[in-house]
């Protein structure tokens, strides 16, 4: 009997379909949206909200915790100081967690995704979805100031046409 059991398969294993489900997490966290298929939308939604709960503690244990859960690890090659800089700024995952996702839902008490049906897909029928953050704003972006070298220009006045008498 499978009483209380309730986690969907997706005709995986245990470890494929845990991996399959941190990836997908993953590329919402990255990408604010998500095009799949019901099923594994659906199986991915009850993650997804847990690591954004465990974000909004914003503790270590609970950032050792998003990472064990989703996988992730820091980049693979040795990168120079900016080539590290832009792979913190789009590819870092507990970064873009853990300070732009999680401080936007802070008021929020869960339902922090929804998922959008679309058509079926052409090859075999199974029904599409869209998963994506609900109310999600993301930060402005910083202005950067001038360095230091570098003369600001003022603004000119506008010049008025000299008037006909």
């Amino acid at each position: 009997m499978r009483h209380l059991k309730r986690t969907a398969k997706l005709g995986r294993t245990f470890e494929h379909r845990n991996a399959m489900l941190a990836n997908l997490v993953c590329s919402l966290i990255k990408h604010k949206r998500v095009t799949t298929t019901l099923a594994k939308a659906k199986a991915a939604r009850p993650v997804a909200e847990k690591m954004v709960t465990l974000g909004k503690h914003a503790t270590l244990q609970s950032r050792r915790l998003v990472a064990a859960r989703l996988h992730t690890h820091g980049p693979t090659v040795q990168l120079t100081k900016d080539e590290r800089k832009k792979w913190r700024q789009e590819e870092d995952v507990l970064r873009i967690l853990f300070e732009e996702i999680a401080p936007a839902f802070k008021e929020r008490h869960g339902g922090y995704t929804r998922i959008i049906k679309m058509e079926q897909r052409q090859g075999d029928a199974a029904q599409k979805a869209i998963l994506e953050w609900v109310d999600y704003t993301p930060p402005a972006p910083v202005e950067e100031t001038p360095e230091a070298g570098a003369e600001a220009k003022a603004p000119e006045p506008a010049k008025e046409a000299p008037a006909k008498a």
